[in-house]
């Protein structure tokens, strides 16, 4: 994982644990330093160093960024080529890897606030990448898709707003 993979994630993880439903931005990142801290990075600095074109930083940034995500100062670094954390498993990283990467959908795609909200609420979820495989099966399980859609959103007018009851199967 790149130094700039890890900044967007902790972004990712702070916007979350902060209540956003969405990553920090990076100004709202050196805002809060700054707020928080004392002091802080320019948000043209960080977008460097995510964006690769900065590959390293000095101590000083290292240590503020540590302090502010509350990391180890020696995480701000690119990991090297092949390397897995032995005490984290690959599911974990995963699942990681899967709740930014849905952040960073809904983030992109808030010009549409039903696929937002429908974005944040699977990464929201404890385990959003079991949340992803079940949506898969449901879209190949035939006419599934279209059953539920029925039943969680009944047409205007049906009557009292329930959900139609399900047929038996006897």
């Amino acid at each position: 994982m790149t130094l700039g993979d890890k900044l967007r994630s902790l972004r990712a993880i702070e916007g979350s644990l902060r209540g956003f439903g969405r990553p920090m931005t990076q100004a709202e990142l050196v805002e809060a330093m700054k707020e928080e801290l004392g002091r802080g990075l320019s948000q043209a600095y960080v977008s460097q160093l995510e964006s690769g074109a900065r590959p390293h930083m000095t101590n000083t940034s290292r240590e503020l960024l540590a302090r502010f995500f509350r990391v180890y100062p020696g995480f701000l670094v690119d990991d090297p080529e092949g390397y897995s954390r032995e005490l984290q498993s690959a599911l974990r990283m995963t699942d990681s890897t899967v709740d930014a990467w849905l952040y960073a959908g809904a983030d992109q795609f808030s010009s549409d606030p039903e696929l937002e909200r429908a974005l944040l609420a699977i990464a929201e979820h404890p385990d959003s990448r079991n949340a992803l495989l079940l949506l898969g099966e449901i879209l190949r399980t035939p006419g599934l898709a279209e059953r539920l859609g029925e039943v969680l959103q009944p047409s205007v007018g049906t009557g009292s707003g329930h959900p139609p009851p399900i047929p038996s199967q006897n």
